[in-house]
């Protein structure tokens, strides 16, 4: 059984994932220790609210420094909502820049879109060979609530390096719904909120970076 840590920097659905990925068969420890954090199969990063509280909340546990270990080492981080804005290089909320993990250049900002918070169920583009939305139905929807998203991928690695593979969705414009980049992954809808679709894709999730 995988054991996976939902870090816990004041931000998040904290239970909510707990419970998802415990449907889905993993052992779970809600946590801000850096050393559980650091050794645990899979890492989940979640996130709600403001950019700039998140990272604030992130770098009081050194929760930044975790993440980027664990990526050295080349172990599985799935970011989710915030949890991945927080990867990019920085956020933009009402004129205000905060910066982020920079796992990923790029930066989060407002939506371009007649309303704004995009709640609700959407679907998204999935590319081929993903990991995350295997066997699932190009017309599978996801559960969203946001205001600011990435909204161009900058990451285009040279070979023989493997390019991330890019989920996009549209609400207004496009915008990053998932990433999957080696040992990290993340998503800009809630799995834990998505019912079935939610769960299958932690389940491809876990299957994938525990073996």
């Amino acid at each position: 059984m995988a054991r996976v840590v939902v870090l816990d920097y004041g931000s998040g659905n904290l239970r909510s994932a707990e419970r998802a990925l415990r449907r889905v068969g993993a052992e779970v420890e809600v946590t801000g220790d850096f050393q559980a954090a650091v050794e645990c199969d899979a890492l989940v990063v979640p996130g709600v609210g403001a950019y700039a509280a998140c990272m604030e909340g992130l770098r009081a546990i050194r929760g930044d420094r975790i993440i980027g270990r664990r990526l050295a080492g080349g172990r599985p981080v799935l970011g989710i909502c915030v949890g991945m804005q927080i990867l990019f290089e920085r956020g933009i909320e009402h004129g205000v820049e905060t910066e982020g993990c920079a796992e990923w250049p790029g930066v989060v900002d407002r939506l371009d879109a007649p309303i704004v918070p995009h709640m609700g169920w959407n679907t998204v583009r999935a590319p081929e060979k993903s990991v995350l939305f295997g066997g699932m139905d190009p017309g599978t929807r996801f559960y969203f609530v946001h205001s600011y998203a990435a909204r161009t991928w900058d990451l285009r690695p040279e070979p023989p390096m493997i390019p991330p593979l890019v989920t996009w969705a549209n609400h207004g414009g496009d915008f990053v719904a998932a990433a999957e980049n080696g040992p990290l992954s993340a998503t800009q809808f809630h799995p834990e909120k998505s019912g079935d679709a939610g769960a299958q894709l932690l389940e491809n999730w876990l299957k994938d970076v525990t073996g």
